[in-house]
């Protein structure tokens, strides 16, 4: 499986990547919501991993904007804010889930659901 992980705090990507390390053949990242449309077009990945605060341009525009482009993106918010508007606008936006950061685990069960792949 091959991931895009865009989130601004480096030490969180790196956080992810360890989690998924076992379930994910390749890990790219990306530090802007402003620069994930060029990085899903670089990289082909199967799930964006994407956070919602970001400082140019938000995980929910970014989103919008990639599922625009790329309606076959697979994006799953990973994120801080647990508030159902923000739920709801991360749907409407175009993402197939939404993980909380303080569960990276649930994270992996998400992934499997939406890949059909199973962890080892």
């Amino acid at each position: 499986m091959k991931l895009l992980i865009v989130d601004d705090h480096a030490s969180f990507r790196r956080l992810i990547g360890d989690v998924l390390a076992s379930i994910s053949l390749e890990i790219y990242e990306c530090s802007d919501g402003q620069h994930t449309l060029h990085a899903y077009e670089l990289h082909r990945p199967d799930v964006v991993l994407m956070d919602v605060a970001m400082r140019s341009v938000n995980g929910i525009t970014a989103t919008a904007s990639l599922v625009a482009a790329h309606p076959e993106a697979r994006v799953v918010m990973v994120t801080n804010y647990d508030e159902m508007d923000l739920r709801d606008a991360a749907r409407a936006a175009g993402a197939c889930g939404y993980v909380v950061k303080d569960n990276l685990f649930e994270l992996r069960r998400v992934l499997e659901h939406i890949t059909g792949l199973k962890a080892p």
